[in-house]
C-alpha cells in the first residue's frame, strides 16, 4: 500500500490503472473502521500478489480527490481500471468479502478464488491462465479475423510483453482500411515509438541531450519528434503531448503531420472507456456513487485529455 496525494495520482493511480487494476482507499487517522481494513487491504493485496495494486489517500488531506470521488463517508474504496472507476465499497469489510468483491473485477487470469484462504499464499504466478488468455484471443481472431475487440486486446497484449514484430503483423490487416481505425492508429503510433527506442540511437540518449540540441535550434523538428517517441515509451504522454505541441505550432504539415497524428493516437489511447458497471444514476455495481457531476467535472484524467484537446485545437487554428 502506498499513500497518493494530488501530485502523484495521475501516476500512481491514473495512468497505472491502465495496465493493473488500482484500489483506492480513502480514509483518515481518526477513522476507527479505516484502522480496522487497512491490515485487511495490505493482506489481501500481498494475497494476489500483483493482480492489484492498494493506494491510500487521505480524505482530509487530499479534499479535492475525495470530492471529485463523491466520497461521502470513510472508509471507502474504489476500484479503477483503464483510468476509469468501476465499483466500489464502503465500510470495513471483512477479508472473504473484500476478496469476493476483487474477484468480480479482476480480469480471469488475475483472479484469485476468495475460498481456501490456505492454498492463497500458495498459489502460483497465472503463467498458464495467461496462456490461456491469449490462445483465447488467437482462436477469437481465427474464427472471425473481423473481431476487432480481440484483435486490439491481443495487440496491446503483445506490446506490453515487447513482442513489438508480431503486433505489428497484427495490426497490418486493420491498418490497410480506408479509413483506419482511430484505436488501430493510436496502437500503431505507440508501437512506433518503442520500436524508435528498441532501434535508433537516439533512443538511448539522455533528455539533455535531446534539449541541447532543440536550445540550440527551436525548429529542429526531426530532434523534438524523436524526442516524443522516447518520452511515449518510457511512459511521459503528457510531456510527449508538449513536444509535439511546439512542432504543430510551428509546422502543422510537417513530416505529413506526424505529429498530429501522434498527439490525436495519445488522446485516444489515453481516454477510458465508459464503465460497464455503472447504472443511469451514476451509481456503481457496489451501489455507491463513483462519478456524479461533480466528479466529472473535477475528474484529474478527463480534465487533463480534454486540456490537451483544447491546446491542440488552438495549434491548429
Amino acid at each position: 500500500m502506498m499513500d497518493v496525494t494530488i501530485q502523484n495520482f495521475e501516476t500512481e493511480v491514473i495512468a497505472a490503472s491502465m495496465t493493473t487494476p488500482v484500489l483506492v482507499d480513502f480514509w483518515a487517522p481518526w477513522c476507527g473502521p479505516c484502522k480496522s481494513l487497512g491490515p485487511v487491504l495490505e493482506k489481501v493485496e500481498a494475497a494476489y500478489q500483483g493482480h492489484f495494486k492498494l493506494v491510500k489517500i487521505n480524505s482530509d488531506e487530499e479534499q479535492q480527490l475525495a470530492q471529485a470521488f463523491g466520497i461521502k463517508s470513510i472508509p471507502t474504496c474504489v476500484l479503477l481500471m483503464n483510468g476509469q472507476p468501476v465499483d466500489g465499497f464502503m465500510g470495513a469489510l471483512p477479508e472473504g468479502q473484500v476478496k469476493q468483491f476483487l474477484d468480480k473485477h479482476l480480469p480471469a487470469e488475475g483472479a484469485l478464488p476468495a475460498q481456501a484462504e490456505e492454498e492463497v499464499d500458495q498459489a502460483p504466478l497465472p503463467e498458464v491462465d495467461e496462456h490461456s488468455a491469449r490462445a483465447a484471443l488467437e482462436q477469437a481472431l481465427a474464427t472471425d479475423p473481423g473481431n476487432d475487440d480481440a484483435r486490439f486486446d491481443l495487440v496491446k497484449q503483445l506490446i506490453g510483453h515487447g513482442e513489438l514484430s508480431e503486433a505489428a503483423a497484427l495490426l497490418a490487416p486493420a491498418m490497410s482500411r480506408i479509413p483506419v481505425p482511430l484505436r488501430f492508429e493510436a496502437q500503431t503510433q505507440w508501437l512506433n515509438a518503442l520500436e524508435f527506442v528498441t532501434n535508433d540511437p537516439r533512443g538511448q540518449w539522455e533528455p539533455a541531450k535531446f534539449d541541447e540540441l532543440i536550445g540550440q535550434n527551436k525548429r529542429d523538428f526531426e530532434t523534438r519528434f524523436a524526442k516524443s517517441r522516447l518520452l511515449i515509451a518510457v511512459g511521459q504522454w503528457e510531456a510527449a503531448m508538449d513536444e509535439l505541441l511546439e512542432i504543430i505550432m510551428r509546422d502543422k504539415a510537417w513530416d505529413k503531420e506526424a505529429p498530429r497524428k501522434t498527439f490525436v493516437a495519445l488522446l485516444e489511447l489515453m481516454t477510458p472507456p465508459k464503465p460497464k458497471t455503472q447504472d443511469a444514476t451514476g451509481k456503481s455495481a457496489g451501489g455507491i456513487e463513483l462519478m456524479g457531476k461533480a466528479a466529472l467535472q473535477e475528474d484529474p484524467l478527463q480534465a487533463m485529455i480534454s486540456s490537451y484537446r483544447r491546446k491542440l485545437s488552438m495549434a491548429l487554428n
